[in-house]
């Protein structure tokens, strides 16, 4: 049986389609839908630091509609505060809602100097009470450093940290890689490609030339290391870098995870309940 449509109903029915058209044009563009159409995956990851750059950090993974993992210490901001202090609660939480995935980076930003006698290790603070003074601590002193950061989590967001960690500056030695095992953190570095170089002076290291070797080095599975801001680059590096490192490994068929599906640390997550 054969239906004919009335004039009106052409037009009612044109209207609709005009309609469905116009609110699917006025949909945000959707993220990759399967990892499977990737090239390869890059894995960024996020240091505290002076958070200069922390609000235009989650605007533009917002806007490409990708996940990171950031590692956190309380450290010193540019309003005068710290990075775990209650004023920051509202940027953690978005990030933990919007799906990252964090880590510990030490609440003092504790840097390692050597291994010691019986399993202790030198380390000095550059935040805290024992600010740049060295300290002998045992395994079980560092694993409380480590915790620190995830009780402060917990008070700001509801959530527990991933079992991840970064030692700041990323330097290691034996017995910190085991006292953080031991505390139940793996250790996360980043690839050589994969350091942005914010850290360095910007008069030696131009943000051009650095974009330039993160987009040609930068190959599948590599993890990313940048900070929420530094002090002493004077032309820094986010503003001029992040957004175009981005839509240039977009552009190379890249898709970005976070290191909860990093192939060396899921893991970690198998069988977890989603954070």
């Amino acid at each position: 049986m054969s239906y004919r449509l009335s004039s009106k109903q052409l037009r009612g029915l044109t209207l609709c389609a005009i309609l469905a058209a116009g609110q699917a044009a006025a949909q945000p563009a959707s993220a990759p839908s399967s990892q499977a159409q990737c090239k390869g995956t890059i894995y960024l990851s996020f240091d505290t630091g002076s958070q200069s750059q922390a609000e235009l950090i989650e605007q533009t993974l917002l806007r490409h509609h990708i996940k990171a993992t950031f590692f956190l210490a309380n450290e010193k901001t540019i309003h005068g505060d710290y990075s775990l202090d209650p004023g920051w609660q509202p940027l953690w939480k978005r990030l933990a809602e919007e799906g990252h995935a964090f880590g510990t980076h030490t609440f003092d930003h504790v840097y390692v100097v050597r291994d010691l006698p019986d399993g202790k290790i030198e380390v000095r603070p550059q935040f805290g009470a024992q600010a740049g003074s060295k300290q002998q601590w045992t395994p079980a002193q560092y694993c409380e450093e480590m915790t620190r950061v995830d009780k402060r989590f917990q008070e700001l967001t509801g959530r527990k940290l991933d079992p991840l960690w970064r030692a700041p500056g990323g330097k290691l030695t034996p017995n910190l890689l085991k006292a953080g095992e031991a505390c139940g953190y793996a250790h996360v570095a980043w690839a050589p490609a994969g350091f942005s170089g914010d850290e360095l002076p910007s008069d030696k290291f131009p943000n051009d030339a650095l974009l330039k070797k993160a987009l040609n080095g930068l190959k599948d599975g590599d993890i990313f290391l940048a900070h929420m801001g530094i002090w002493s680059r004077k032309d820094p590096w986010a503003p001029a870098v992040l957004e175009p490192l981005i839509s240039g490994l977009e552009q190379k068929g890249f898709c970005f995870a976070t290191l909860r599906e990093h192939p060396a640390y899921r893991h970690l997550f198998a069988g977890a309940k989603e954070r």
